[in-house]
């Protein structure tokens, strides 16, 4: 680990690298965390691919036809290897070397710690919504605990001057001020009639995710099932007529058929309500050391940094590769 360790020289972080921290740090975390959800959103992809217990993946289940040519699960679940097999093999190996890395290093992560990045990251929703998508609490919780060991072991070098961590909090409390936020769906239809007959399709047990790909015209939100992520109170680029509906449902609620600033006619549902926030400096005071001691780093380390150490080789295509 010697090579890693003189990427983690002591290093002391003055008041006046504040501004220049500042501008950098409102970006990298999201960058990284956009990474993390969208490999996760690929394991989430293969994992539903893989068949149930007992069903052979060569098979020659038929899982669609086209005009009459049939494409077997087999041949499927080869192109989605071909096309993402080794992404998700990567990220699997990455997570196992940082637990290890966290037990050798004596790192701990606890569920406080996730759950603030957690609730910070939704307080952003919008910069990555879309890599949230089929992705479950626990899968992004794990993303974040590998993230995290990463970043500490990294990190545990630096020194930071608690001058710099209390000056960074004072001129950026409102980003630890989280707003309430409503993860929604969402259908869009051109007329009043096509949403009042939505409404009775809903009413008489239609699912709404599969009754927003079927229908709205919203095409972003339509191939999602009509999930349009965490909405907050002025959230900009979004309809303020959305908005106001959100805020008056309940988790699990569905909206009567309400006129959009286009003229089309839109329905909501709310899947969860998350109450917001407000994050005291001793809540956030080891994640604020943490940014800081990152950008203090000589050029960027992923956890492949830390293959050969934990002794992790690569099988993965046409010849055996260690790193």
């Amino acid at each position: 680990m010697s090579s890693t360790r003189n990427r983690r020289p002591s290093t002391t972080v003055t008041p006046n690298q504040t501004p220049l921290l500042q501008r950098r740090l409102k970006t990298k975390p999201a960058l990284a965390v956009i990474a993390i959800l969208l490999l996760g959103n690929i394991l989430w992809f293969i994992s539903w691919l893989i068949p149930n217990k007992g069903q052979e993946i060569g098979s020659d289940e038929q899982v669609a036809a086209i005009d009459g040519d049939v494409i077997t699960r087999q041949e499927w679940m080869i192109a989605m290897e071909e096309r993402y097999g080794k992404e998700t093999l990567q990220n699997l190996v990455n997570e196992s070397v940082m637990e290890k890395a966290a037990k050798t290093y004596k790192i701990k992560v606890t569920d406080k710690e996730i759950d603030l990045e957690l609730a910070l990251m939704r307080s952003a929703q919008d910069k990555f919504d879309t890599a949230m998508q089929n992705l479950s609490v626990e899968q992004l919780r794990q993303k974040i605990r590998s993230q995290l060991i990463l970043d500490k072991v990294l990190t545990k070098d630096v020194v930071i001057e608690e001058e710099s961590v209390e000056k960074y909090y004072e001129e950026n409390q409102g980003l630890y001020n989280t707003k309430t936020s409503y993860r929604t769906n969402f259908i869009e239809v051109d007329s009043k009639k096509a949403a009042d007959e939505a409404l009775g399709e809903l009413k008489n047990g239609s699912d709404f995710t599969v009754l927003a790909r079927e229908i709205s015209v919203d095409s972003a939100s339509a191939s999602l099932g009509g999930d349009i992520g965490f909405l907050t109170e002025n959230q900009e680029n979004v309809d303020p007529t959305i908005i106001n509906t959100v805020k008056s449902l309940k988790a699990n609620e569905v909206s009567k058929a309400f006129k959009l600033d286009n003229g089309h006619y839109g329905i909501v549902q709310v899947q969860e309500v998350l109450e917001g926030q407000s994050f005291t400096y001793d809540d956030v005071k080891e994640h604020i050391e943490r940014e800081l001691a990152l950008e203090q780093l000589t050029q960027s380390v992923t956890p492949e940094a830390f293959w050969s150490e934990f002794n992790a080789t690569w099988y993965y295509g046409e010849s055996k590769k260690e790193k």
